[in-house]
């Protein structure tokens, strides 16, 4: 690297590889799998990995995949991707839309997949430039809040060692180009509940011989939003949403049982364990309101924990990115209320591994800007797991090369000996 060419070497090579990585891309995201299904892109990732001189395991927690180059002595950098898809029936119209029904890679997982892959080859390409090892891990079942731990539970540490640090970056609706990283909790925890409502069945006409379960779900989900609103101080953050409320076969039919699901978010173990109290409260006191001779039944769906990035590793890997990109084009996004698995291989292998994970742009910037000038970014800017979300596929794919590549050589040692 010279005062000149701020570029480090290993990132001289992107052009000549742009296109494959864009073919690499859309083949990925015709071809979506869900978690722990993610056979076929698993194969693809372990054959490329291969040939970029990497030693590859497969099924490392079921269908991950883990990618090690050893080049001298220096630190382990783990780099991390996620693989799998979502449920989702997408709706962009793009000529490499998902080929399966039902299935999307509606959160830019495929743009992880390739962007790894593609810094993968760039630093086995500069090898003589840099010293230490990368460890490589294609993780599943992000989606399901698994995969991480499945990884970390198959002797992940005792098979490929304990990084030095952990890096990743995760798609998002900012202009592509730019980077986002925030230091401290950065993506928040999430806890999926599942509630059942137990009344007692009878016929429409007769609603006063039953407890009808589905006025007492009704009743619950408007008491649940008052969490938020009156049980958390203003300067703290959670999110309590009710993404599903089924109850009922037929409409002159009060049905025995309702079932709601439920999201909850938090950055904090003092707000969490504050809005779980509040929320199991209201669920069974409702309950106990509308006269319902049985419990409600409280089930556990996922779990994520709390995402911290440590401080000066953002600041490290952030001056080494922004130093190729440009410091105007590296941002503080704020706490994100996404929820992510990646902490885990940080938190997993001890007190001392520091996580930096950042956000890269994949919207339009000309878009994005008279969105935010008309103020309808919300509406008219798809976002993750929306079935039109479709980040651009350059420059997305060279911003997130570039970063993961730069963010790896910040922590890699110098040039090994000779």
């Amino acid at each position: 690297m010279s005062a000149a060419d701020p570029k480090p070497s290993a990132l001289r090579g992107l052009d000549s590889i742009k296109d494959d990585l864009a073919d690499l891309y859309r083949d990925l995201h015709a071809h979506p799998e869900l978690s722990f299904e993610e056979h076929r892109t698993a194969a693809e990732v372990a054959r490329r990995a291969t040939s970029y001189g990497y030693e590859v395991t497969t099924g490392v927690g079921r269908t991950g995949v883990v990618a090690v180059l050893d080049n001298g002595a220096g630190p382990a950098v783990l780099l991390r991707a996620d693989m799998d898809a979502l449920p989702v029936t997408e709706r962009t119209g793009l000529p490499y839309a998902s080929g399966t029904d039902g299935v999307m890679h509606a959160c830019g997982h495929d743009m992880h997949v390739t962007c790894l892959l593609g810094a993968l080859r760039l630093l086995a390409e500069a090898r003589g430039d840099w010293s230490g090892r990368i460890v490589a891990v294609f993780q599943p079942a992000e989606e399901a809040g698994q995969g991480a731990r499945e990884m970390v539970d198959d002797r992940f540490y005792e098979r490929f060692g304990t990084p030095d640090v952990v890096l990743g970056q995760h798609v998002a609706p900012l202009p592509a180009g730019w980077i986002g990283a925030h230091a401290g909790p950065a993506f928040a925890a999430t806890d999926a509940w599942r509630v059942r409502l137990f009344g007692t069945g009878g016929h429409a006409s007769r609603p006063e011989t039953s407890v009808d379960p589905v006025v007492m779900a009704a009743a619950t989900v408007l008491r649940l939003q008052t969490v938020v609103s009156r049980e958390i101080a203003g300067g703290e953050t959670a999110v309590v949403t009710v993404g599903a409320m089924r109850a009922g076969t037929k409409h002159n039919i009060i049905p025995d049982e309702a079932e709601l699901q439920l999201n909850i978010r938090t950055y904090t173990p003092e707000v969490r364990t504050r809005v779980l109290a509040a929320v199991e409260r209201i669920v069974r006191g409702e309950a106990v309101t509308a006269g319902a001779e049985k419990e409600p039944e409280i089930t556990a769906i996922d779990t994520f924990p709390v995402v911290t990035n440590d401080p000066a590793a953002v600041d490290r890997t952030m001056a080494a990115i922004g130093a190729v990109i440009g410091d105007a084009r590296v941002i503080d996004p704020g706490q994100v209320t996404g929820s992510e698995d990646v902490g885990i291989f940080a938190t997993a292998a001890g007190p001392e591994v520091p996580l930096c994970y950042w956000l890269f742009g994949g919207a339009d910037p000309a878009e994005v800007a008279a969105a935010q000038q008309a103020g309808t970014f919300e509406r008219d800017i798809p976002s993750n797991h929306s079935p039109s979300f479709a980040p651009l596929v350059e420059p997305t794919l060279t911003t997130g090369v570039t970063a993961l590549t730069a963010g790896a050589l910040a922590w890699l040692g110098g040039r090994p000996p000779a």
